[in-house]
Protein backbone atom coordinates (compact mmCIF):
# COMPACT_ATOMS: atom_id res chain seq x y z
CA UNK A 1 0.00 0.00 0.00
CA UNK A 2 1.32 3.44 -0.94
CA UNK A 3 1.76 5.89 1.92
CA UNK A 4 1.44 9.69 2.05
CA UNK A 5 2.08 11.99 5.01
CA UNK A 6 0.79 15.57 5.30
CA UNK A 7 2.77 18.14 7.30
CA UNK A 8 0.08 20.69 8.14
CA UNK A 9 -2.94 18.49 7.47
CA UNK A 10 -5.42 20.74 9.27
CA UNK A 11 -5.82 23.22 6.41
CA UNK A 12 -9.01 23.01 4.37
CA UNK A 13 -7.23 22.06 1.15
CA UNK A 14 -4.67 19.76 2.76
CA UNK A 15 -7.32 17.81 4.67
CA UNK A 16 -9.45 17.43 1.55
CA UNK A 17 -6.51 16.16 -0.51
CA UNK A 18 -5.62 13.73 2.29
CA UNK A 19 -9.14 12.30 2.24
CA UNK A 20 -9.03 12.00 -1.56
CA UNK A 21 -5.85 9.90 -1.27
CA UNK A 22 -7.44 7.79 1.47
CA UNK A 23 -10.43 7.06 -0.77
CA UNK A 24 -7.99 5.87 -3.44
CA UNK A 25 -6.58 3.28 -1.06
CA UNK A 26 -3.49 5.07 0.18
CA UNK A 27 -2.32 4.91 3.80
CA UNK A 28 -2.65 8.51 4.99
CA UNK A 29 -1.17 10.18 8.06
CA UNK A 30 -0.90 13.82 9.04
CA UNK A 31 0.46 16.23 11.61
CA UNK A 32 -0.23 19.83 12.61
CA UNK A 33 0.17 22.23 15.51
CA UNK A 34 -3.46 21.89 16.56
CA UNK A 35 -6.76 20.36 15.51
CA UNK A 36 -10.12 22.06 15.82
CA UNK A 37 -13.61 21.54 14.37
CA UNK A 38 -14.72 21.43 11.69
CA UNK A 39 -11.47 20.08 10.17
CA UNK A 40 -10.71 17.68 13.03
CA UNK A 41 -14.24 16.26 12.77
CA UNK A 42 -13.90 16.05 9.00
CA UNK A 43 -10.67 14.03 9.33
CA UNK A 44 -12.03 11.73 12.06
CA UNK A 45 -15.20 10.98 10.10
CA UNK A 46 -13.03 9.89 7.19
CA UNK A 47 -10.76 7.68 9.32
CA UNK A 48 -7.62 9.73 8.73
CA UNK A 49 -4.79 9.09 11.23
CA UNK A 50 -3.38 12.38 12.54
CA UNK A 51 -1.52 13.71 15.56
CA UNK A 52 -0.56 17.09 17.10
CA UNK A 53 3.01 18.32 16.88
CA UNK A 54 5.91 17.11 14.77
CA UNK A 55 7.18 13.58 15.42
CA UNK A 56 9.49 11.86 12.95
CA UNK A 57 8.90 8.44 14.53
CA UNK A 58 5.15 8.77 13.96
CA UNK A 59 5.66 9.98 10.40
CA UNK A 60 7.89 6.94 9.72
CA UNK A 61 5.60 4.46 11.48
CA UNK A 62 4.81 1.66 9.06
CA UNK A 63 7.62 2.65 6.73
CA UNK A 64 8.96 5.56 4.75
CA UNK A 65 6.23 7.63 3.07
CA UNK A 66 6.13 7.54 -0.71
CA UNK A 67 5.22 11.23 -0.59
CA UNK A 68 5.41 13.90 2.09
CA UNK A 69 3.07 16.78 1.29
CA UNK A 70 4.44 19.87 3.00
CA UNK A 71 2.27 22.83 3.91
CA UNK A 72 3.43 26.27 5.02
CA UNK A 73 4.24 24.95 8.49
CA UNK A 74 7.19 23.13 6.91
CA UNK A 75 10.21 25.24 7.87
CA UNK A 76 13.74 24.94 9.20
CA UNK A 77 12.41 24.38 12.75
CA UNK A 78 10.12 21.51 11.73
CA UNK A 79 11.79 18.14 12.44
CA UNK A 80 9.54 16.21 10.04
CA UNK A 81 10.39 18.59 7.22
CA UNK A 82 14.11 18.46 8.03
CA UNK A 83 14.06 14.66 8.12
CA UNK A 84 12.32 14.46 4.73
CA UNK A 85 14.97 16.72 3.20
CA UNK A 86 17.96 15.01 4.83
CA UNK A 87 16.82 11.45 4.02
CA UNK A 88 15.69 11.99 0.44
CA UNK A 89 12.03 11.45 1.17
CA UNK A 90 9.96 12.54 -1.82
CA UNK A 91 8.36 15.82 -0.70
CA UNK A 92 5.97 18.06 -2.60
CA UNK A 93 3.83 21.13 -2.05
CA UNK A 94 0.11 20.54 -2.35
CA UNK A 95 -0.09 22.37 -5.72
CA UNK A 96 2.53 19.93 -7.03
CA UNK A 97 0.40 17.03 -5.77
CA UNK A 98 -2.67 18.53 -7.45
CA UNK A 99 -0.71 18.82 -10.71
CA UNK A 100 0.42 15.20 -10.59
CA UNK A 101 -2.70 13.44 -9.33
CA UNK A 102 -5.71 15.65 -10.09
CA UNK A 103 -5.10 17.59 -13.32
CA UNK A 104 -6.79 15.99 -16.34
CA UNK A 105 -6.34 16.59 -20.10
CA UNK A 106 -9.22 19.08 -19.92
CA UNK A 107 -8.16 21.29 -17.01
CA UNK A 108 -10.60 23.99 -15.89
CA UNK A 109 -9.06 26.51 -13.50
CA UNK A 110 -11.30 28.97 -11.63
CA UNK A 111 -9.22 32.01 -10.74
CA UNK A 112 -9.73 35.51 -9.40
CA UNK A 113 -9.36 37.65 -6.32
CA UNK A 114 -12.79 36.65 -5.05
CA UNK A 115 -15.42 34.14 -6.10
CA UNK A 116 -12.94 31.43 -7.05
CA UNK A 117 -13.71 29.03 -4.19
CA UNK A 118 -17.49 29.21 -4.58
CA UNK A 119 -17.17 28.99 -8.37
CA UNK A 120 -14.84 25.98 -8.37
CA UNK A 121 -17.07 24.20 -5.85
CA UNK A 122 -20.26 24.88 -7.82
CA UNK A 123 -18.71 23.99 -11.18
CA UNK A 124 -17.38 20.72 -9.72
CA UNK A 125 -20.90 19.97 -8.45
CA UNK A 126 -22.50 20.81 -11.82
CA UNK A 127 -20.11 18.67 -13.87
CA UNK A 128 -20.45 15.77 -11.44
CA UNK A 129 -24.26 16.00 -11.72
CA UNK A 130 -23.97 16.17 -15.52
CA UNK A 131 -21.93 12.95 -15.67
CA UNK A 132 -18.47 14.37 -16.46
CA UNK A 133 -16.86 12.53 -13.50
CA UNK A 134 -14.34 15.33 -12.90
CA UNK A 135 -11.38 15.39 -10.59
CA UNK A 136 -11.65 18.51 -8.50
CA UNK A 137 -10.29 20.53 -5.61
CA UNK A 138 -11.65 23.63 -3.93
CA UNK A 139 -10.56 25.28 -0.69
CA UNK A 140 -13.81 25.26 1.24
CA UNK A 141 -16.14 22.93 3.13
CA UNK A 142 -19.32 22.10 1.25
CA UNK A 143 -22.70 22.46 2.92
CA UNK A 144 -23.73 19.46 0.77
CA UNK A 145 -21.31 17.28 2.76
CA UNK A 146 -19.16 16.26 -0.19
CA UNK A 147 -15.38 16.09 0.02
CA UNK A 148 -13.56 19.20 -1.20
CA UNK A 149 -11.23 17.13 -3.38
CA UNK A 150 -11.70 14.08 -5.56
CA UNK A 151 -9.52 12.04 -7.90
CA UNK A 152 -11.77 10.67 -10.62
CA UNK A 153 -11.25 7.25 -12.15
CA UNK A 154 -12.12 7.62 -15.80
CA UNK A 155 -13.06 11.27 -16.38
CA UNK A 156 -11.04 13.54 -18.65
CA UNK A 157 -12.00 16.77 -16.86
CA UNK A 158 -10.68 18.50 -13.77
CA UNK A 159 -11.97 21.60 -11.97
CA UNK A 160 -9.46 23.32 -9.72
CA UNK A 161 -9.50 26.41 -7.57
CA UNK A 162 -6.72 28.58 -8.96
CA UNK A 163 -5.21 30.35 -5.96
CA UNK A 164 -2.79 33.17 -6.76
CA UNK A 165 -1.04 32.93 -3.37
CA UNK A 166 2.47 31.44 -3.34
CA UNK A 167 2.73 27.66 -3.65
CA UNK A 168 5.01 27.01 -0.68
CA UNK A 169 7.69 28.57 1.48
CA UNK A 170 10.27 27.42 -1.07
CA UNK A 171 8.17 28.18 -4.17
CA UNK A 172 6.95 31.74 -4.73
CA UNK A 173 5.01 30.87 -7.86
CA UNK A 174 1.22 31.14 -7.55
CA UNK A 175 -0.51 27.84 -6.94
CA UNK A 176 -2.35 28.04 -10.26
CA UNK A 177 1.00 28.03 -12.11
CA UNK A 178 1.04 24.25 -11.60
CA UNK A 179 -2.37 23.43 -13.05
CA UNK A 180 -1.85 23.63 -16.87
CA UNK A 181 -5.27 25.12 -17.67
CA UNK A 182 -6.95 24.37 -20.97
CA UNK A 183 -10.04 26.29 -19.80
CA UNK A 184 -10.15 29.32 -17.52
CA UNK A 185 -12.99 30.87 -15.53
CA UNK A 186 -11.93 34.40 -14.51
CA UNK A 187 -14.09 35.91 -11.76
CA UNK A 188 -12.34 39.13 -10.73
CA UNK A 189 -8.96 40.80 -10.35
CA UNK A 190 -8.28 43.36 -7.64
CA UNK A 191 -4.90 43.79 -5.96
CA UNK A 192 -4.63 41.51 -2.94
CA UNK A 193 -1.97 39.70 -0.89
CA UNK A 194 0.29 42.72 -0.51
CA UNK A 195 2.61 40.55 1.60
CA UNK A 196 3.48 38.61 -1.57
CA UNK A 197 2.74 41.13 -4.32
CA UNK A 198 4.11 44.45 -3.17
CA UNK A 199 2.63 46.38 -6.12
CA UNK A 200 -0.56 46.17 -8.14
CA UNK A 201 1.49 45.49 -11.28
CA UNK A 202 3.17 42.49 -9.65
CA UNK A 203 -0.24 41.07 -8.78
CA UNK A 204 -1.58 41.54 -12.31
CA UNK A 205 1.48 39.94 -13.89
CA UNK A 206 0.72 36.52 -12.42
CA UNK A 207 -2.72 36.60 -14.04
CA UNK A 208 -1.15 37.59 -17.36
CA UNK A 209 1.04 34.50 -17.09
CA UNK A 210 -2.02 32.38 -16.31
CA UNK A 211 -3.49 33.23 -19.72
CA UNK A 212 -0.42 32.11 -21.67
CA UNK A 213 -1.23 28.37 -21.97
CA UNK A 214 -4.79 28.96 -23.20
CA UNK A 215 -4.80 28.03 -26.87
CA UNK A 216 -8.43 28.66 -27.81
CA UNK A 217 -9.80 32.08 -26.91
CA UNK A 218 -13.34 30.81 -26.39
CA UNK A 219 -12.09 28.54 -23.62
CA UNK A 220 -11.78 31.62 -21.42
CA UNK A 221 -14.98 32.59 -19.60
CA UNK A 222 -14.60 36.03 -17.99
CA UNK A 223 -16.72 38.45 -15.99
CA UNK A 224 -17.21 41.49 -18.20
CA UNK A 225 -18.36 43.66 -15.29
CA UNK A 226 -15.01 43.42 -13.53
CA UNK A 227 -12.65 46.37 -14.21
CA UNK A 228 -9.59 44.32 -13.26
CA UNK A 229 -10.36 41.70 -15.90
CA UNK A 230 -10.92 44.45 -18.45
CA UNK A 231 -7.49 45.86 -17.59
CA UNK A 232 -5.93 42.40 -17.83
CA UNK A 233 -7.33 41.68 -21.27
CA UNK A 234 -6.07 45.03 -22.56
CA UNK A 235 -2.47 43.95 -21.96
CA UNK A 236 -2.84 40.44 -23.42
CA UNK A 237 -3.70 39.08 -26.83
CA UNK A 238 -7.33 38.67 -25.77
CA UNK A 239 -10.28 41.07 -25.82
CA UNK A 240 -13.84 40.79 -24.53
CA UNK A 241 -14.87 40.15 -28.14
CA UNK A 242 -12.66 37.06 -28.20
CA UNK A 243 -13.63 35.37 -24.94
CA UNK A 244 -16.94 34.11 -23.58
CA UNK A 245 -18.32 36.78 -21.26
CA UNK A 246 -20.86 36.96 -18.46
CA UNK A 247 -22.24 40.12 -16.88
CA UNK A 248 -25.41 41.95 -15.89
CA UNK A 249 -25.89 43.08 -19.49
CA UNK A 250 -24.21 43.14 -22.92
CA UNK A 251 -22.49 39.77 -22.56
CA UNK A 252 -22.73 36.25 -23.97
CA UNK A 253 -24.44 35.19 -20.73
CA UNK A 254 -26.37 37.71 -18.63
CA UNK A 255 -27.92 37.55 -15.18
CA UNK A 256 -30.93 39.74 -14.44
CA UNK A 257 -33.67 40.32 -11.86
CA UNK A 258 -31.83 38.98 -8.80
CA UNK A 259 -34.14 38.56 -5.80
CA UNK A 260 -32.65 37.84 -2.38
CA UNK A 261 -34.62 36.51 0.58
CA UNK A 262 -33.77 34.75 3.84
CA UNK A 263 -34.30 31.46 1.99
CA UNK A 264 -32.02 32.09 -0.98
CA UNK A 265 -31.61 33.69 -4.36
CA UNK A 266 -33.50 33.70 -7.65
CA UNK A 267 -32.72 35.37 -10.99
CA UNK A 268 -32.67 34.77 -14.75
CA UNK A 269 -29.77 33.83 -17.02
CA UNK A 270 -30.01 34.89 -20.64
CA UNK A 271 -28.03 33.41 -23.53
CA UNK A 272 -28.72 34.26 -27.16
CA UNK A 273 -32.52 34.14 -27.40
CA UNK A 274 -33.07 31.83 -24.42
CA UNK A 275 -33.81 32.64 -20.78
CA UNK A 276 -33.35 30.24 -17.86
CA UNK A 277 -34.84 30.82 -14.40
CA UNK A 278 -32.39 30.05 -11.61
CA UNK A 279 -33.28 29.28 -8.00
CA UNK A 280 -30.46 28.82 -5.49
CA UNK A 281 -30.48 28.26 -1.72
CA UNK A 282 -27.32 30.37 -1.37
CA UNK A 283 -27.31 33.78 0.28
CA UNK A 284 -25.63 36.73 -1.41
CA UNK A 285 -26.74 38.62 -4.49
CA UNK A 286 -23.10 38.49 -5.62
CA UNK A 287 -23.59 34.73 -5.97
CA UNK A 288 -25.70 35.44 -9.06
CA UNK A 289 -22.48 36.50 -10.76
CA UNK A 290 -20.63 33.35 -9.64
CA UNK A 291 -23.52 31.12 -10.70
CA UNK A 292 -23.73 32.79 -14.10
CA UNK A 293 -20.01 32.23 -14.69
CA UNK A 294 -20.32 28.53 -13.80
CA UNK A 295 -23.43 28.20 -15.98
CA UNK A 296 -21.50 29.73 -18.90
CA UNK A 297 -18.48 27.45 -18.54
CA UNK A 298 -20.57 24.29 -18.09
CA UNK A 299 -22.78 25.21 -21.05
CA UNK A 300 -19.77 26.00 -23.25
CA UNK A 301 -18.23 22.57 -22.68
CA UNK A 302 -21.46 20.73 -23.42
CA UNK A 303 -23.30 20.14 -20.15
CA UNK A 304 -27.08 19.94 -20.75
CA UNK A 305 -28.94 23.04 -19.54
CA UNK A 306 -31.46 21.03 -17.53
CA UNK A 307 -28.63 19.32 -15.64
CA UNK A 308 -26.95 22.66 -14.95
CA UNK A 309 -30.16 24.20 -13.58
CA UNK A 310 -30.92 21.12 -11.46
CA UNK A 311 -27.43 21.14 -9.96
CA UNK A 312 -27.57 24.85 -9.12
CA UNK A 313 -30.90 24.44 -7.32
CA UNK A 314 -29.44 21.67 -5.14
CA UNK A 315 -26.10 23.31 -4.31
CA UNK A 316 -26.21 24.75 -0.79
CA UNK A 317 -22.91 26.60 -1.02
CA UNK A 318 -19.89 26.51 1.25
CA UNK A 319 -19.47 26.82 4.96
CA UNK A 320 -18.26 30.24 6.07
CA UNK A 321 -19.88 31.96 3.07
CA UNK A 322 -22.58 33.97 4.83
CA UNK A 323 -23.21 30.81 6.84
CA UNK A 324 -25.97 31.16 9.42
CA UNK A 325 -24.54 29.84 12.66
CA UNK A 326 -27.50 30.91 14.80
CA UNK A 327 -30.96 32.19 13.97
CA UNK A 328 -33.07 33.53 16.81
CA UNK A 329 -33.90 36.98 18.11
CA UNK A 330 -30.38 37.87 16.99
CA UNK A 331 -28.82 36.20 13.94
CA UNK A 332 -25.15 35.16 13.97
CA UNK A 333 -23.39 34.76 10.62
CA UNK A 334 -19.89 33.53 9.79
CA UNK A 335 -18.11 34.54 6.58
CA UNK A 336 -14.58 34.09 5.32
CA UNK A 337 -14.34 37.68 4.02
CA UNK A 338 -10.77 38.58 4.96
CA UNK A 339 -10.22 41.68 2.83
CA UNK A 340 -11.96 45.07 2.78
CA UNK A 341 -13.51 44.36 -0.63
CA UNK A 342 -14.89 41.00 0.47
CA UNK A 343 -16.16 42.43 3.75
CA UNK A 344 -17.91 45.23 1.87
CA UNK A 345 -19.63 42.75 -0.45
CA UNK A 346 -20.80 40.56 2.44
CA UNK A 347 -22.14 43.55 4.37
CA UNK A 348 -23.99 44.90 1.34
CA UNK A 349 -25.74 41.55 0.97
CA UNK A 350 -26.70 41.44 4.64
CA UNK A 351 -28.09 44.96 4.42
CA UNK A 352 -30.36 43.83 1.57
CA UNK A 353 -31.76 41.02 3.70
CA UNK A 354 -31.83 42.34 7.27
CA UNK A 355 -33.40 45.56 8.53
CA UNK A 356 -31.84 45.63 12.00
CA UNK A 357 -28.40 46.80 13.04
CA UNK A 358 -25.33 44.94 11.77
CA UNK A 359 -22.45 44.31 14.19
CA UNK A 360 -19.32 43.26 12.26
CA UNK A 361 -16.27 41.57 13.81
CA UNK A 362 -13.41 41.72 11.31
CA UNK A 363 -9.96 40.14 11.09
CA UNK A 364 -8.06 40.63 7.80
CA UNK A 365 -5.61 38.25 6.19
CA UNK A 366 -1.88 38.95 6.31
CA UNK A 367 -1.73 41.07 3.16
CA UNK A 368 -4.50 43.37 4.34
CA UNK A 369 -2.60 44.16 7.52
CA UNK A 370 0.18 45.86 5.55
CA UNK A 371 0.28 49.68 5.63
CA UNK A 372 -0.07 49.87 1.84
CA UNK A 373 -3.52 48.28 2.12
CA UNK A 374 -4.90 51.22 4.15
CA UNK A 375 -6.63 53.01 1.22
CA UNK A 376 -8.73 49.93 0.49
CA UNK A 377 -10.49 50.30 3.87
CA UNK A 378 -12.11 53.59 2.87
CA UNK A 379 -15.90 53.17 3.26
CA UNK A 380 -15.59 49.36 3.18
CA UNK A 381 -17.76 49.08 6.32
CA UNK A 382 -20.44 51.64 5.48
CA UNK A 383 -23.21 49.03 5.82
CA UNK A 384 -22.16 48.04 9.34
CA UNK A 385 -23.56 49.88 12.35
CA UNK A 386 -20.58 48.86 14.47
CA UNK A 387 -17.19 47.41 13.50
CA UNK A 388 -15.19 45.52 16.12
CA UNK A 389 -11.56 44.59 15.61
CA UNK A 390 -10.55 41.73 17.94
CA UNK A 391 -7.06 40.73 18.98
CA UNK A 392 -5.46 39.89 15.64
CA UNK A 393 -3.61 36.64 15.02
CA UNK A 394 0.08 37.02 15.80
CA UNK A 395 2.27 37.13 12.71
CA UNK A 396 5.90 36.18 12.27
CA UNK A 397 7.62 39.38 11.20
CA UNK A 398 11.05 40.40 10.01
CA UNK A 399 12.53 42.75 12.63
CA UNK A 400 14.19 44.71 9.82
CA UNK A 401 10.99 45.13 7.81
CA UNK A 402 10.06 48.84 7.90
CA UNK A 403 6.40 48.06 7.09
CA UNK A 404 5.16 46.59 10.34
CA UNK A 405 1.76 44.89 10.00
CA UNK A 406 -1.24 46.54 11.63
CA UNK A 407 -2.26 45.37 15.06
CA UNK A 408 -5.88 45.65 16.18
CA UNK A 409 -5.52 49.20 17.46
CA UNK A 410 -3.85 50.34 14.23
CA UNK A 411 -6.57 48.78 12.10
CA UNK A 412 -9.40 50.32 14.10
CA UNK A 413 -7.82 53.74 13.53
CA UNK A 414 -7.59 53.12 9.77
CA UNK A 415 -11.26 52.10 9.58
CA UNK A 416 -12.28 55.02 11.81
CA UNK A 417 -11.14 57.42 9.11
CA UNK A 418 -14.41 56.70 7.25
CA UNK A 419 -16.49 54.95 9.91
CA UNK A 420 -17.61 56.53 13.17
CA UNK A 421 -18.31 53.29 15.08
CA UNK A 422 -15.11 51.26 14.74
CA UNK A 423 -13.37 50.05 17.88
CA UNK A 424 -10.71 47.62 19.00
CA UNK A 425 -11.53 45.24 21.87
CA UNK A 426 -8.34 43.70 23.22
CA UNK A 427 -9.97 40.95 25.28
CA UNK A 428 -12.03 38.10 23.82
CA UNK A 429 -14.34 37.84 26.82
CA UNK A 430 -15.08 41.56 26.73
CA UNK A 431 -15.91 41.24 23.03
CA UNK A 432 -18.27 38.32 23.66
CA UNK A 433 -19.98 40.19 26.50
CA UNK A 434 -20.53 43.25 24.33
CA UNK A 435 -22.04 41.18 21.52
CA UNK A 436 -24.20 39.20 23.93
CA UNK A 437 -25.73 42.36 25.41
CA UNK A 438 -25.69 45.20 22.85
CA UNK A 439 -27.68 43.79 19.88
CA UNK A 440 -31.47 43.92 20.01
CA UNK A 441 -34.03 41.54 18.43
CA UNK A 442 -33.74 41.69 14.65
CA UNK A 443 -30.06 42.64 14.70
CA UNK A 444 -27.27 40.67 13.02
CA UNK A 445 -23.77 39.80 14.22
CA UNK A 446 -21.36 38.81 11.45
CA UNK A 447 -17.83 37.49 11.90
CA UNK A 448 -15.66 38.31 8.88
CA UNK A 449 -12.21 36.76 8.43
CA UNK A 450 -10.24 33.69 7.43
CA UNK A 451 -9.19 32.79 10.97
CA UNK A 452 -11.36 30.91 13.46
CA UNK A 453 -11.87 33.69 16.04
CA UNK A 454 -10.57 31.39 18.80
CA UNK A 455 -13.94 29.79 19.47
CA UNK A 456 -15.68 33.12 20.11
CA UNK A 457 -18.54 32.34 17.71
CA UNK A 458 -19.51 29.16 19.54
CA UNK A 459 -19.15 30.82 22.93
CA UNK A 460 -21.30 33.76 21.84
CA UNK A 461 -24.02 31.47 20.50
CA UNK A 462 -24.05 29.59 23.81
CA UNK A 463 -24.59 32.88 25.64
CA UNK A 464 -27.40 34.23 23.45
CA UNK A 465 -29.00 30.90 22.50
Amino acid sequence: MSKVHFIGICGVAMSAIAIAFHKKGWQVTGSDVGFFPPISTYLKNNNIEFYPGWHVEKMMKGGKPDIVVAGNVACSQNPEWLYAQEHNVNFKSYPEVIAEYFVKPNSIVCAGTYGKTSSSALLSWILTHAGFDPSYMFGGLSCNNINSAQMSEDGNWSVLEGDEYKSARWDNRPKFAHYSPTHLLLTSISWDHADIYSTEDAYFRVFQQLLLPIEEKKQIVACKDDPGISKLLQVTRFTFQDVTTYARRDANYTFTNPQQTHQGLSFDIGHKNESYHIVSPMLGSYQAENICGCFAMAHQIGAPVEKIVEAISAFKGLKRRLEKRHEGAVTVIDDIAHSPAKAKSALQTLRQIYKGKIFAVFEPNTGNRRPQSAPSYSHAFDEADEVIIPVLTKLKTDPEDPDKPFDGQDLSKVISATHSNALHIANDQDLITRLATSPQPGDVIVFLGSHGFRGMITELIDKIG
